[in-house]
């Protein structure tokens, strides 16, 4: 465990957030993109070596492994969040299908392969790529994975009712398919990535069909799960993402993408502004979705030009971003604050609106050494006058 005062830690995190939301930021607030995959995959973290499919099939094993990822989170790795015991209860836990979710609720195959994280296959082929539209749209809690979604979600909040993990109880469970990972990425999946891109030169009518058809289930599944449980239909500010949008150029993405992009923020947000996380080569983008879509926050990938892309959208625009996670396996402490001292003297900092990450997503096998120093290196050069 990290040798700090976390309650110092916490406080001056408060600080930090909330100079940061204030518009008087004193520092680059560090921020982790953290996934159960990195507990799964690491041995000294998981020696009872639970798979992901034991993970992802026995909601008992989900409750547990998450707890026991939190609680090592919360000694091990340095960011600006909430460290040491909770207060009062560990904050929650959920039904992690991944980012598989969407494509196994439209009716593609779950796949665990070793040493991988679970993903899909495509499903529509050139002989029945009309498929889905004969089927119509699944149902939001019993089509494909949204059974079983259900089905862990029931279980989880019942069984946290009477449980505690090391003394605190646990806040609440909450479920998969309240957001969505974008129509082109889950169109990506259901066709292949390949074959949907040739789509658009052969058959952009299909194309044009089968945004407008997983659009439209989107908007019907997660308005759904808001009612359920009680949520805002429309809340004020929104975020989803997109990732597969980096194959398209800015023009087909226009004609093809935007629409359906326009459409979920109109009918599942309010008057915004909004954010959308784009992995990848997606920033020639990012003008379009700022104009268009009213979003003034990129949760960016690689790779990221730092200094054209501040000058692109200018001081106002909320961006993360940082050190590939490649890198951040492979470095040292040392080159890691060398690589935040390069970012942070791009001029990516103007405006005060720069959330320092990693990009994007931790990997396993990342020293925890080389997280702390990027947090501590952005400690150094982050700071404003």
């Amino acid at each position: 465990m990290l040798d700090i005062d976390f309650a110092a830690h916490n406080e001056e995190v408060k600080r930090v957030w909330d100079a940061y939301h204030a518009g008087r930021p004193t520092r680059v607030p560090v921020i982790l993109g953290l996934n159960v995959r990195y507990y799964l995959f690491s041995p000294w973290l998981n020696p009872r070596g639970v798979s992901f499919e034991e993970y992802s099939e026995d909601p008992e094993v989900m409750l547990e492994t998450q707890l026991e990822f939190q609680h090592y989170v919360r000694h091990n790795l340095l960011s600006d969040a909430d460290m040491g015991m909770p207060a009062e209860a560990w904050p929650g836990v959920q039904v992690d299908l991944q980012n598989y979710y969407e494509a196994a609720w439209f009716g593609c195959p779950v796949h665990y392969r070793e040493g991988q994280v679970p993903d899909t296959s495509p499903i529509l082929g050139d002989d029945n790529k009309r498929m889905l539209f004969d089927r119509g749209i699944p149902d939001p809690f019993t089509g494909g994975i949204m059974a079983k979604n259900v089905r862990f979600l029931e279980h989880l909040s019942e069984r946290i009712r009477d449980y505690a993990y090391m003394g605190l109880p646990v806040r609440g469970v909450s479920p998969s398919g309240m957001g969505t990972d974008g129509p082109f990425t889950a169109a990506a999946n259901l066709r292949g990535a390949t074959e949907i891109c040739l789509d658009i030169y052969e058959d952009p009518d299909f194309v044009r069909e089968l945004l407008d058809y997983i659009t439209e289930a989107t908007i019907v599944r997660i308005k759904a799960w808001r009612e359920r449980l009680g949520h805002d239909p429309r809340p004020r500010n929104w975020g989803f993402a997109d990732d597969s949008i980096q194959l398209l150029s800015t023009e087909t993405y226009r004609e093809f993408v935007l629409p359906c992009h326009k459409r979920l923020v109109s009918e599942l947000a309010g008057d915004g502004p909004h954010s959308i996380h784009l992995c990848g080569d997606a920033t020639r983008h990012f003008k379009t979705i700022r104009d268009e879509l009213n979003v003034n926050g990129f949760d960016t990938g690689y790779p990221v030009d730092f200094a054209w892309l501040r000058e692109e959208l200018g001081p106002d625009v909320h961006i993360n971003g940082g050190p590939t996670v490649a890198f951040l396996q492979r470095t040292t402490p040392e080159e890691v604050r060398d690589e935040v001292r390069r970012i942070l003297s791009t001029g990516v900092t103007e405006g005060g609106k720069f959330v320092l990450r990693e990009a994007n997503n931790m990997s396993p096998g990342i020293p925890e050494e080389n997280i702390a120093a990027m947090y501590y290196a952005a400690k150094e050069f982050g700071r404003y006058q």
